[in-house]
């Protein structure tokens, strides 16, 4: 009997050895898919945000210790300015699924956009776009500019985007009126004879400078100026050259342009033409000052003509044609054209029109 008695027990020791392998190999398992923690006995299993910040074992079989596996994973958490903070191990193990979810959610915009602060606005992003409209406000038509027109635009992107649209505007305001004092300067010290070509050389680099400026800005222009001041860049862009430049000129301008026009081809009619042109699109007021002049290169400025005036039309017209034989204009040899043969040709060609055009 006691023989039997102890083989039973060795039985059953053995049979309970074995269960207990069984169970430590399958928390074995359990743990390698874990990620190679085992939990000891008495502990329950730490909840999803906690196992999530909790460092895994190393990869040769040391178990690693719940404590330092607490303090390790608090050392990972990172502050609200990114910098790494360590936090209390109990603090850590508590709060450890909330702290990954504020983790998730103050991150992840600073992942896809940095912060930008005034001082680094000040720092890098302006003077990479004081620098391009320098080039942009100083270029000669058909010029290569070596700026990349994507970054200009990205930094003004990101400026405001990061709301700084009210500096940023206050900066190119007082950028462009600098070069307009100066433009103006450069031109009050021109001689009278340089003085038109000067004029229409500034007008034309800053009209084409802007369609270059106005479309990198056009973030601005959208989102604050438009918006908030409820204004248009290009218009308050075309309204500084008018107060710097234009309006300072104008009674030196205005008196060059009619001598010009009373010599004919003292200027090329391309320059007269641009600079008319010019100062109607900044002032239309000024077509008061010369309306004939304006005239000339503006439809509809004059009334309409009636038949009675026909008379002083064709006046002013003899009047031109003997201008222009004085200054060495001629029409040429009219020895051999017989009487009538003008009106003859240009009545058959009207009749060869109006057939054509049937």
């Amino acid at each position: 009997m006691e023989e039997e008695s102890m083989e039973e027990e060795g039985g059953s020791s053995s049979s309970y050895e074995a269960m207990m392998d069984d169970q430590n190999h399958n928390n074995w398992e359990a743990g390698v898919d874990g990620y190679g923690q085992q939990h000891p006995a008495g502990h329950a299993q730490a909840p999803l945000g906690d196992r999530a910040l909790q460092l895994p074992a190393d990869r040769k079989g040391h178990r690693g210790q719940p404590q330092q596996q607490e303090e390790a994973a608090a050392q990972m958490v990172p502050e609200a300015n990114g910098l790494m903070k360590g936090c209390d191990s109990a603090g850590a193990a508590g709060k450890g699924g909330a702290v990954a979810a504020a983790i998730i959610n103050t991150s992840t915009s600073k992942f896809l956009m940095n912060v930008i602060t005034i001082e680094d606005y000040k720092s890098t992003y302006w003077p990479k776009l004081d620098s391009a409209i320098d080039q942009l406000l100083t270029q000669s038509p058909g010029d290569y500019i070596p700026i990349s027109y994507e970054q200009i635009y990205s930094c003004v992107y990101k400026c405001v985007c990061q709301q700084h649209s009210e500096q940023m505007y206050s900066d190119l305001i007082k950028k462009i009126t600098n070069h307009l004092e100066r433009v103006s300067k450069e031109l009050q010290a021109s001689p009278p004879d340089l003085y038109i070509e000067r004029f229409n050389i500034a007008l034309g680099q800053y009209m084409g400078a802007l369609q270059s400026i106005v479309p990198l800005f056009i973030y601005m222009n959208k989102f604050y100026i438009e918006t908030k001041l409820n204004r248009d860049l290009k218009d308050d862009l075309i309204k500084l050259f008018t107060e710097h430049v234009a309006e300072k000129h104008i009674y030196s301008l205005m008196p060059l342009l009619l001598e010009a026009q009373s010599t004919p081809f003292q200027i090329t009619p391309s320059t007269m033409a641009n600079i008319v042109k010019g100062l109607y699109t900044l002032r239309p007021e000024w077509v008061q000052m010369a309306p004939a002049l304006f005239s000339k290169f503006i439809p509809n400025i004059l009334p309409p003509a009636v038949e009675s005036e026909l008379q002083e039309y064709a006046a002013q017209d003899q009047k031109l044609q003997r201008e222009l034989m004085q200054n060495g204009f001629t029409r040429g040899d009219q020895s051999r054209k017989r009487a009538g043969e003008e009106l003859t040709y240009n009545g058959s060609s009207a009749c060869a029109s109006s057939r054509g055009y049937r």
